[in-house]
């Protein structure tokens, strides 16, 4: 785990020297398909030596929720122990790792409708809303995470019961021994300038072009979960000559370094997390890891 632009990927990748592991993508965004630049997926040649499962899944106009993401984690879990290897999973949608520890609700499957009438007529009510519906999932989803509440919302609409009542019912906890660790950023200004020249380079490579080819499929829109992710939510707010290409480029510095505070929130509290202090060499990190591992081994023996 850790923020985004710590260097997951590449570590994640650079572990495969040392151990038998196979990769599992963690990434709301990476799901989907010919959407590669934005999302900083690995590049081609880098697939094609470290596969990762649970990458472009899914086509732009569909949803993905948190429990399709555990269904299929987990089927990839034991599809690769079952193998003699061993899951490594990496990303940072914290929420889905969240689901994989803890469990999840047996909860209705999106339903797009639904969440266009409540984002068309709703949108400036749905933590209000939320709030007479389910004061306690309101209480923990902040009022600006439209992607959550709509959630929340729809799932009362389509169960008649709201999420609080459903999460009483969880699924089963993962049957293995599991090993957490999250990278750590030396200083938040050292993250922050990893982000801006993450987001320089992804409008160097080409996020535009990529984007014009979502916006003109003449099938998509703004309110897609996939559009919603930053750097395309952004770049589509500017081809609908609604933002300058300058205001484009703040945004999704902004919106990216908030997402990085929103993990390292969620890190701050993680149970059973191992902290790996970022180092650009890998052998350093690695040997980070295995020093951990070697003593948690230790003590289940």
């Amino acid at each position: 785990m850790g923020p985004t632009a710590s260097g997951k990927t590449q570590f994640a990748m650079s572990l495969r020297k040392y151990f038998p592991i196979e990769l599992i993508s963690v990434d709301s965004a990476l799901i989907y398909r010919d959407m590669d630049i934005g999302t900083a997926k690995p590049t081609f040649s880098e697939l094609l030596h470290h596969p990762h499962r649970l990458l472009n899944i899914k086509d732009p106009i569909e949803t993905y929720s948190a429990a399709e993401f555990y269904k299929d984690a987990v089927k990839e879990i034991n599809d690769i122990v079952k193998f003699g290897k061993i899951p490594c999973l990496v990303g940072g949608s914290m929420f889905y790792y969240n689901v994989l520890l803890n469990g999840l609700s047996v909860l209705p499957p999106s339903n797009l409708k639904i969440r266009e009438y409540l984002l068309n007529n709703e949108k400036k009510n749905l933590h209000a809303k939320l709030k007479l519906i389910d004061p306690v999932s309101a209480n923990r989803i902040h009022k600006n995470d439209i992607q959550r509440l709509l959630r929340a919302l729809e799932i009362f609409y389509l169960s008649g019961k709201n999420l609080t009542e459903l999460k009483k019912n969880n699924h089963k906890k993962l049957p293995y021994t599991i090993f957490q660790f999250a990278i750590i950023p030396p200083s938040k200004e050292w993250l922050n300038n990893r982000i801006e020249l993450r987001v320089k380079k992804i409008l160097k490579l080409g996020l535009q072009q990529e984007v014009e080819r979502l916006f003109f499929r003449g099938d998509l829109h703004i309110n897609l979960p996939s559009i919603r992710s930053i750097g395309y939510r952004q770049m589509w707010e500017y081809l609908e000559y609604k933002i300058s290409y300058q205001d484009m480029c703040n945004k999704i510095i902004n919106a990216t370094k908030k997402l990085a505070k929103h993990q390292l929130t969620w890190l701050k509290k993680w149970k059973n997390l191992n902290k790996l202090s970022y180092d650009s060499n890998h052998d350093i990190l690695i040997k980070q890891l295995i020093d951990i591992l070697k003593n948690q081994i230790h003590r289940t023996i």
